[in-house]
């Protein structure tokens, strides 16, 4: 994949615009080292920080800022990581790696080629038509039960029975898919790599397989389908970090159908080069597409029930866009502005900003959890990057008024760099991850509240250690709770080194025990689980 990326980023790397002599002489890499760092850091760094380097949820790393902090600096930072929730890399990269990043990264960033519908179309492939897959499921495995596991660096992912708690099969995708999503019928798995390739999974074969694939851009992490009735299954849309865009696609067979650039001014009124597509839900009250724009602040509410004319509320929030969820009536979109602190609050109905809340550092909530507040009525929660809590919004303007859209109450997280916040409508549990905490003990636990009880405080559980996997020198983070279709399960995933031995620990959601760990060679840095009946219909 990267090989033909990195050719063509080398044929297309502008000057040092800003760099002098001096620097140019200092800050240079072998080809072949610079290549490896290239790679390195469209793989580990460029999600964060952007292909260009102008920052979102990491900070920008341009040669103007980099060059101050010097090489030293910059190598202790990357082998020791941040509080503000970058990982240490002495775990993951060599010391020569570490070294040659630092230099790497205070040289001009390569600018990446554009990727039109030329360039989609020619690599759109489908594998069986739609008249040619099966009329009816022709496995016996319970699919509302299934979960998509991404296998990060093998650019894999798992799908496992969630009632045997057996691997059913694992299929070849894009590299280190950030997300796996449903179509409306449950029937077809929807999943996006970081370096854009898109595949589409038909779970009614004997064994489920890709159906149909196509490279919608050189970095992406978004996918979503269409859910309004009368449009279930019919479209499919995916957002690319590069270039800036989204397309629409037939939900079929992934042709693509129409291509739209994102870039455009920020909230700041400000021109942004590359304003990546952070996120995307599907309405079920409109024929509509919620996509949320990170270097911008602009929040699109797409309509396509006529994509040759193509229909964008613009709605104003704030910098930088990454994830969010729906509340519990699935009226209203929350969505993390983690550079700015706060939360943007959209009401889909009305297409509206309702709020903008105010938060502790850098929200980061996945997709959010909702449950009722035994005080404070309907509330949906965040966790974060930059701070130990867990954050509760007011979600009813109705019955609860003076709460909504604003922060209620703050849980104690055991630790910041928390990723996934995680609770279900049958659970009296609220969980939080802290993957991204410097300390490893903290990075291999979790925390668990009782939503009946949040005033007795968490407890917090080293799930590493339930799965009993041998010493090494990765740390093993627990990230991304899950739950099962029955909502009596909670799966986290063993997010151990790329050649270290991983797992996914199932625990009891009632008596907060293991009930089963999920042990294969084959589960390489298991990251993101996505339960298909709990995907399809936003259930968290």
């Amino acid at each position: 994949m990267w090989k033909g990326v990195r050719n063509a980023l080398l044929l297309t790397a502008l000057p040092f615009a800003m760099g002098s002599a001096a620097f140019a002489q200092e800050a240079t890499l072998a080809k072949e080292a610079k290549d490896a760092s290239a790679k390195i850091y469209f793989e580990r760094c460029a999600g964060c920080h952007g292909v260009l380097r102008k920052g979102a949820t990491g900070k920008n790393l341009e040669p103007a800022n980099t060059q101050k902090l010097g090489q030293a600096r910059l190598e202790k930072i990357l082998t020791n990581g941040t509080d503000g929730g970058m990982v240490n890399f002495d775990d993951i990269l060599t010391k020569d790696e570490i070294k040659n990043m630092a230099t790497y990264i205070q040289m001009a960033p390569d600018v990446p080629p554009e990727w039109g519908i030329k360039e989609m179309t020619a690599s759109w492939k489908v594998t069986a038509k739609p008249e040619d897959r099966p009329k009816k499921q022709m496995n016996k495995v319970n699919l509302k039960n299934v979960f998509s596991v991404t296998l990060r660096d093998s650019g894999e992912v798992a799908l496992i029975d969630g009632d045997t708690k057996k691997i059913w099969t694992i299929i070849k995708t894009g590299y280190a898919v950030h997300i796996s999503r449903l179509s409306a019928s449950g029937r077809y798995v929807y999943v996006i790599g970081r370096d854009g390739k898109l595949d589409m999974i038909d779970l009614w074969m004997e064994t489920p397989a890709v159906v149909a694939t196509i490279k919608i851009g050189l970095d992406a992490r978004s996918v979503e389908t269409s859910k309004f009735k009368g449009f279930e299954d019919k479209y499919a849309v995916a957002g690319s970090y590069w270039p800036p865009q989204y397309v629409i696609m037939d939900g079929q067979d992934l042709k693509p159908l129409k291509i739209v650039s994102t870039r455009s001014i920020t909230v700041d009124g400000e021109y942004h080069p590359e304003p990546r597509v952070a996120s995307i839900v599907a309405s079920l009250i409109k024929p509509e597409w919620v996509i949320n724009l990170k270097e911008t602040g602009l929040i699109k509410l797409v309509d396509y029930s006529d994509i040759k004319n193509l229909k964008e509320t613009t709605i104003e929030s704030a910098k930088f866009l990454h994830d969010g969820g729906w509340d519990s009536t699935k009226r209203y979109f929350l969505v993390a502005a983690n550079a700015s602190n706060k939360v943007a609050v959209v009401d889909t109905k009305d297409g509206k900003l309702a709020a903008l809340v105010d938060t502790k550092s850098k929200p980061h909530p996945g997709r959010g959890a909702n449950f009722v507040h035994p005080k404070f009525g309907p509330v949906w929660a965040t966790s974060h990057l930059g701070a130990d809590v867990i954050t509760l919004i007011g979600t009813d303007p109705a019955k609860h008024k003076d709460q909504a859209w604003k922060v209620v109450a703050e849980l104690k997280n055991h630790g910041s760099g928390s990723l996934f916040v995680k609770t279900h409508p049958k659970s009296k549990n609220l969980w939080a991850d802290a993957p991204l905490f410097p300390e490893k003990d903290m990075a291999e636990s979790v925390t668990v509240y009782n939503i009946d009880a949040l005033d007795k405080g968490p407890e917090v559980i080293n799930v590493a250690k339930m799965a009993d996997l041998p010493e090494t020198k990765a740390v093993k983070r627990v990230v991304q709770a899950e739950y099962n279709e029955k909502g009596d399960e909670v799966w986290f995933s063993i997010w151990a080194g790329k050649t270290d031995p991983s797992a996914i620990v199932v625990i009891d959601d009632k008596t907060r025990k293991v009930k089963a760990v999920i042990k294969d060679p084959k589960l390489i840095t298991p990251t993101g689980k996505f339960n298909v009946y709990n995907t399809q219909h936003d259930v968290y």
